[in-house]
């Protein structure tokens, strides 16, 4: 049952966790050295900027009222050249930065990806799929400039406002103690708005899932929306979703706006301040008077002053924003790994193809077994085929032979080795596994046959075609097997997308071959010329059939009958069909069916 649909929100009510945010920054380390260069060069380039003021107050204060052209000239030379300088440290920064900054987004996304790959079929049954692709995609983007600028930037403009604060505090200490007026306001503003932030990022993210979901499902589903003249009632349940989207994006941006003018009131209260005290002490007797070029220096560093902070609130904005990214990406990256090689496992070796299966009980729901208690043993090179219900779990045993769910209670045994002490890759690399719904790549037919053995040759891709009676379609293409295949298949019929995938399969020269519904979209003249190709193939090989046309499995070696979660009858067919069951009146039907 799936966790939720494209119009259920999912749960992320979690009090704020700073420690998600510094998870994060262990992607840093493998960047350090060039982190470091980074902010040498930042920190050099920001001390430099920060002298003008002074040059400024020098001018002013010395070389003006002196009438001094040459002492004029040369600051506004050292002023060039700082500039000159600080523009080329500036490029230099922008580029080590980026790159530094889509080096980790590569990483985070290929460990995402990683980790995809290793999750087991029971993740993707619970979830939308659209809803696994917006974390990989979106989430990350949506912290790449945060990765990319927000967090050597913040290190940067820390050591600039402690440089900035040291200038100050040369120049007046007096004047300093206003300059710093205004940071608890800031602070305050700050710790309100919060968790206000937070809990609109969550939100935006919610429904960025749900809209990307829909959307995935809806680009899926298009025939079937067509064919049904849904078109109009889909569009309002986008345009529904898209409101809620555009609600919960105006709300954080909203509190973005609000957040600037906030802070923009308190630097321009903070300098007014700055002058209105500098005018006093311009006037005063006391014997406190600072010169014009110390309050004109001031000001200067009072606008670079708030610049770190304006920064700095800006980059714990975006932090609050991007948490709730930041919280979905971990969350995927923590999801357990149900299926993986327990430790110490070993290689499989070459399968003979014994297969056991010794009191196996198996549910997808707890408290809802699909089979319960399942005994039963096949010999090597035997062909066995599994009839039934739909539902009843015959696809569901050929998945557990090749692990891709694991067992609550029993033991499954290959050769006598139980699977659960072997690696997967050794398990699965001696498998050949066609699933009810045959995918194809986008690439060409002999791309997607050869997937099966990358380091397959031509002559045995199109061999393998031919045992499957595919060559002689695939030839009527103008580029024959480098006919390209769009996605999922399309431009080519069902039947001729399963002979396609049965090619795949067959040329992986697999020790155990699970065909489930391999015919089901092929026509019967082909059927019958596929037939024998497939009896030749399936010499030596132990092999599992699930067929609803029982036409097709007439010769196995043993038929099983499933239903009820258990095996109700198990013979050959002729021995089933004699037996008067329940195979017989399956049978019977579909025989009556042609007659």
């Amino acid at each position: 049952m799936a966790r939720n649909k494209y119009d259920v929100d999912e749960d992320l009510d979690t009090p704020f966790n700073f420690s998600q945010v510094k998870r994060i920054t262990t992607y840093m380390k493998p960047y350090l050295k060039k982190i470091f260069a980074g902010l040498s060069v930042m920190i050099i380039s920001s001390a430099l900027s920060l002298l003008s003021p002074i040059i400024l107050m020098v001018v002013i204060n010395t070389y003006i009222p002196n009438k001094d052209i040459n002492g004029i000239l040369m600051m506004s030379g050292i002023y060039t050249g700082i500039v000159i300088v600080c523009a080329i440290m500036l490029a230099i920064r922008a580029k080590i930065i980026n790159k530094v900054g889509q080096g980790i987004i590569h990483d985070i996304r290929l460990d995402m990806f990683r980790h995809l790959e290793k999750l087991p079929f029971s993740y993707f049954d619970d979830r939308p799929h659209g809803k696994i692709l917006v974390r990989i995609v979106n989430y990350v983007n949506n912290i790449s400039d945060l990765l990319s600028n927000g967090v050597v930037n913040v290190i940067v403009e820390l050591i600039s406002l402690f440089i900035i604060l040291g200038y100050m505090l040369i120049i007046s200490p007096k004047l300093t103690l206003f300059a710093l007026a205004g940071i608890p306001l800031l602070l305050a503003g700050l710790w309100l708005l919060k968790g206000i932030q937070r809990r609109t990022q969550q939100t935006l993210s919610r429904k960025m899932s749900n809209i990307n979901a829909y959307t995935q499902e809806s680009v899926i589903g298009m025939k079937v929306t067509q064919a049904f003249v849904r078109e109009e009632e889909n569009r309002n349940i986008f345009h529904k979703l898209a409101l809620e989207y555009r609600r919960a994006w105006l709300k954080s941006v909203m509190l973005a706006i609000v957040m600037w003018p906030y802070i923009e009131t308190i630097t321009n209260g903070s300098v007014a301040v700055l002058y209105l005290a500098g005018a006093t002490w311009l006037t005063s007797s006391s014997g406190e008077m600072v010169s014009v070029g110390v309050v004109i220096a001031f000001a200067g560093y009072i606008w670079r002053f708030w610049g770190p902070i304006n920064t700095l609130s800006t980059f714990y904005t975006q932090i609050l924003n991007s948490a709730a990214y930041i919280e979905r990406i971990f969350e995927f990256l923590d999801e357990p790994v149900i299926i993986e090689n327990e430790e110490g496992a070993s290689v499989m070796p070459l399968i003979k193809g014994d297969i056991e299966f010794k009191d196996v009980t198996f549910w997808y729901e707890e408290g809802l077994p699909i089979l319960e208690n399942i005994s039963f043993k096949i010999n090597s090179g035997d062909s066995i085929a599994f009839v039934g219900p739909t539902g009843a779990g015959k696809s569901t045993i050929v998945n557990l032979i090749s692990r891709f769910y694991d067992i609550q209670r029993g033991e499954i045994l290959i050769d006598g080795i139980s699977i659960h002490h072997v690696t997967l890759d050794s398990l699965r690399k001696q498998m050949g596994i066609m699933l009810q719904d045959p995918f194809l790549f986008p690439g060409t037919i002999i791309e997607n046959i050869r997937y099966g053995k990358l380091d397959a040759t031509d002559d045995e891709c199109i061999e393998a075609a031919k045992s499957v009676c595919a060559d002689e379609f695939i030839m009527k293409f103008p580029n024959g097997y480098q006919t390209a295949i769009n996605e999922q298949g399309s431009g080519v019929s069902a039947g001729e997308k399963q002979l396609i995938s049965f090619a795949r399969v067959l040329l992986s020269d697999p020790r155990i071959l699970i065909l489930d519904e391999a015919t089901a979209s092929i026509d019967t003249q082909t059927e019958q010329a596929l037939q024998k190709g497939l009896n030749k193939l399936l010499e030596g090989r132990t092999s599992f059939i699930i067929a609803h046309r029982l036409s097709t499995i007439r010769t196995v070696t043993k038929i099983m009958y499933i239903a009820d979660k258990t095996i109700l009858e198990s013979g050959s067919h002729y021995d089933l069909v004699l037996s008067e069951g329940k195979y017989n009146v399956l049978y019977q039907s579909q025989f009556n069916a042609f007659v």
